[in-house]
């Protein structure tokens, strides 16, 4: 015990304990950090596919505290960047594995549904992601039709 006295007392000693203060001091840091920190799932709804309002292209953006939508688009250079809904369908009414990105026409201003440029099917907000049987939504012809049949018999 008289031998670490007089080793931690020397240059060599107080140099060391400062090292092992210096390292709890950053395992303390980091624990902090991690609990108090962003969760995934904070992290995984900033990190977002967008779309270019000017030039209909999309690209992945993470939002930043305080960032306001329209964000800056890589492809105009001004915000021009809306949140995209990802549509899973193709024309024929199957799924597909690598979604479309779709800009809602309320996103920007405009007035009624909107429907996928690829595949023509209606795309709502919150799209959700089909599973194994789903229905796929409706075309615009079939939305259309459906829509003058309920407004000819009210």
């Amino acid at each position: 015990m008289e031998g670490l006295r007089e080793f931690f007392e020397s240059r060599v000693g107080k140099a060391v304990s400062a090292g092992i203060l210096a390292v709890a001091a950053v395992v303390v840091f980091i624990s902090i950090r991690s609990y108090f920190g962003g969760s995934a799932a904070a992290e995984m709804a900033r990190e977002r596919t967008f779309i270019c309002a000017q030039t209909g292209k999309s690209f992945e953006h993470t939002l930043k505290l305080g960032e306001a939508i329209p964000v800056k688009s890589p492809y105009s250079g001004q915000n021009t960047g809306y949140p995209a809904e990802l549509c899973y369908w193709t024309k024929d009414g199957r799924i597909k594995k690598e979604p479309t990105a779709v800009l809602l026409k309320t996103l920007v201003g405009e007035r009624g549904p909107t429907f996928c440029p690829e595949c023509g099917r209606l795309v709502v907000g919150h799209n959700p992601r089909p599973k194994a049987g789903d229905a796929p939504p409706p075309t615009e012809a079939e939305y259309q039709s459906k829509k003058s049949h309920r407004d000819a018999n009210p």
